[in-house]
């Protein structure tokens, strides 16, 4: 299996987690899809006309993309525990990796509002994203440490790859340091084999 990615994207991230869980990452061909919103990488649009990564290329199939879906596709492929339970951890799991990808989308969207030239800057656009991407962070501090403390699944994995992004970009301030309970929960979840195995690398 070809996996267009790069080697900081937090959603890329978060499928190289579950590869690396389920023991599937020797199997995926990783192939350097990284492009930008104003200039996308021609190869990896061939597969995923929205030129954004991760984009998985099966042996067999069409390309999937996004995230949340080879991650349920991946996690379909091993034989060892589902990280997409049934039932109603099932929905708090999927609610949990909304949240973290929702996190994230606001920090990338900060992030790619920085990098314009400072006068096309909009300063409500970057306040109106850090205020979902605290009210994030409080939730997650404030309301799910005792599922982030229970049996991993796709919740799990979505919050650590956020938080790493974040760690790494120092995307909002004030971020982990202010939130004691989730900052403990993500320095012993980052002691992981997988996560090491995953660390970004510009």
């Amino acid at each position: 299996m070809k996996l267009y990615w790069s080697p900081t994207s937090p959603y890329v991230r978060k499928v190289m987690l579950l590869a690396h869980e389920a023991g599937l990452a020797d199997k995926l061909e990783l192939i350097d899809g990284r492009g930008t919103p104003w200039d996308r990488n021609s190869e990896t649009a061939a597969y995923n006309p929205l030129g954004k990564v991760p984009c998985l290329v099966p042996e067999e199939g069409p390309a999937l993309y996004d995230s949340r879906v080879i991650c349920e596709y991946l996690d379909s492929r091993h034989e060892g525990p589902t990280f997409f339970p049934s039932g109603e951890a099932r929905w708090r799991a999927l609610t949990l990796q909304s949240l973290a990808d929702g996190l994230l989308d606001a920090g990338i969207l900060i992030r790619y509002e920085t990098m314009r030239p400072e006068a096309e800057r909009s300063q409500s656009w970057i306040l109106g994203q850090t205020n979902k991407l605290q009210a994030a962070l409080d939730r997650l501090e404030a309301r799910w440490l005792a599922h982030l403390n229970g049996p991993l699944d796709i919740g799990h994995l979505a919050t650590a790859s956020a938080l790493g992004w974040l760690e790494l970009r120092k995307a909002v301030s004030p971020g982990l340091e202010s939130r004691p309970k989730l900052k403990a929960w993500f320095e012993g979840f980052s002691q992981r084999p997988s996560m090491k195995a995953t660390f970004p690398k510009e």
